[in-house]
């Protein structure tokens, strides 16, 4: 049964999978099929797009990222190779296995008993991400009780953090009920809500770095298309410094620059198709859930109104990837991350394969700070930089439980990591308490759950209002006008 279930959300995969989520939740709100059908249909277009394009941009930036990272000269004996070889191990793990079917039931659980408003089961294949940590826990210490219940915990914290980010990402990238539901690239948004006041204090948020107000101020050079060609461009220089006398590789540096600029004018149009799909969907909920249902009381003159919380739909981070700040910010931070891979005294992590993931791993920053682009620069530059301690600590651990699945090393490398999935502070902090087994240090973390599970079940309205104020703090009215126009 485990194994069939992997087997149909490995081959029937999102695109295919979401549209019929969709369609069975506006037929729950009793919107008419032909709507239904048509918001299902564009969900699964939209999120193909989506696919289509990073799939399509991930060969071309791979090559020029890897020999960016060979001229640097650094030897640092634990490489990054990407998320893919994580996701290989944790579905090749009984117990991450065993996880993914039980989180299927689980997920649909609590949110019809209301623990969570996010229907996380729309983007099933992100379980990965807990599975990657269990199957580490089990490698390390055999304990299948305690490797399962670290996966299961680590859900019930993201799903706090995606409660906190849920609105304000649904408003900045423009996807009604709408927020992306992968841990991995959630957990920065905590570290920034709580500097946030201090990067205002040093008047960072009038700091007006952002695409619209490039645009405004640069002219030509501030248009998207114009920004993602010299970004481009400026990436490609760095990753051919060594080779700069070869035609090879002013086409390699042309290339990436005509890639990104065509990356930063396509994507806003997909992004208008997959938000088609919610729209629909957000007003029927707004007219038989959201605003609730009045019925007559006693009296012709009473009405009783129900309300119902706001609720969210989970959908991948790739709906976010080509915003204009997103991409443009994720870019930059690559030749950043890396000299700080090189400078950082104790590090022993090669960022590499995973660098190119950096515009998913600051979604819920670009949102939360509105799109300021120096803000996320300074706070992913500080958290991922923590992160690769925490790279190099799991390091051991990650390597094992991949040689455990048959993973071969990469010539050259000592151990190896994934820097989207293990970058992570919270998380590893929370899979080092379950590792010591101490009954002390695993109680520690149940009870800080709870706690901030009633913060946020009992302030998310003050939550969410302090998250908006702080964004409108960015001077920025919205998005740029393209992006989902």
């Amino acid at each position: 049964m485990v194994n069939f279930m992997h087997s149909f959300f490995t081959n029937i995969t999102a695109p295919a999978f979401l549209p019929v989520i969709i369609f069975i939740i506006c037929k729950v709100l009793k919107m008419k099929t032909k709507k239904a059908f048509l918001s299902g249909l564009y969900a699964g277009i939209g999120l193909e797009g989506f696919m289509l394009l990073i799939n399509a941009f991930t060969p071309i930036v791979s090559p020029i990222v890897k020999q960016m990272v060979d001229s640097t000269g650094i030897h640092l004996p634990i490489i990054d190779l990407g998320w893919q070889t994580a996701s290989v191990f944790a579905y090749s793990s009984e117990i991450g296995l065993a996880f993914f079917a039980f989180a299927i039931v689980f997920q649909v659980f609590l949110f019809f008993i209301k623990w969570t408003d996010i229907f996380l089961p729309s983007d099933l294949w992100l379980n990965y991400t807990y599975m990657i940590w269990g199957a580490m826990l089990y490698v390390a210490t055999g304990n299948w009780i305690l490797s399962f219940g670290l996966m299961v915990m680590l859900n019930l914290f993201s799903i706090l953090i995606f409660e906190v980010i849920s609105n304000r990402w649904s408003k900045y990238y423009k996807y009604p009920n709408c927020t992306i539901v992968s841990m991995h690239n959630t957990e920065a948004s905590l570290f920034l809500i709580l500097i946030d006041p201090l990067l205002n204090f040093f008047k960072l948020n009038k700091v007006k770095i952002n695409p619209k107000r490039l645009r405004e101020k640069l002219g030509v050079f501030g248009e998207p298309a114009t920004l993602g060609l010299l970004v481009g461009l400026f990436i490609g220089f760095l990753g051919n410094m060594d080779r700069l006398n070869s035609l090879v590789a002013w086409g390699q540096i042309t290339k990436l620059g005509i890639v990104l600029a065509a990356l930063m004018l396509i994507f806003p149009k997909i992004a208008g198709i997959f938000g088609q799909a919610f729209k629909p969907m957000a007003e029927a909920a707004n007219k038989s859930i959201l605003g609730g249902n009045t019925e007559e009381g006693n009296n012709n003159d009473k009405t009783t109104v129900k309300k119902v919380k706001k609720w969210f739909i989970g959908v991948d981070d790739s709906t976010g990837y080509g915003e204009p700040a997103t991409l443009l910010t994720g870019t930059i931070l690559i030749p950043i991350m890396l000299c700080m891979a090189l400078i950082l005294p104790g590090n022993e992590t090669l960022p590499m394969v995973d660098l190119i993931s950096l515009p998913f791993m600051i979604e819920s920053i670009i949102a939360l700070t509105n799109g300021n682009m120096i803000k996320v620069i300074i706070t992913a530059t500080m958290w991922y930089s923590a992160g690769l301690y925490m790279c190099t600590w799991t390091a051991p651990y990650y390597t094992h439980a991949a040689e455990v699945a048959g993973i071969a090393l990469t010539s050259g490398a000592l151990m190896i990591t994934s820097f989207n999935m293990m970058a992570q502070p919270i998380a590893g902090a929370i899979f080092f308490a379950f590792l010591t087994q101490n009954p002390i240090w695993i109680g520690v973390v149940i009870v800080v759950y709870f706690i901030c599970f009633i913060i946020v079940k009992t302030k998310k309205a003050k939550i969410h209002e302090y998250i908006e104020r702080q964004a409108a703090k960015n001077d920025r009215a919205s998005a740029d006008e393209e992006w989902a126009s």
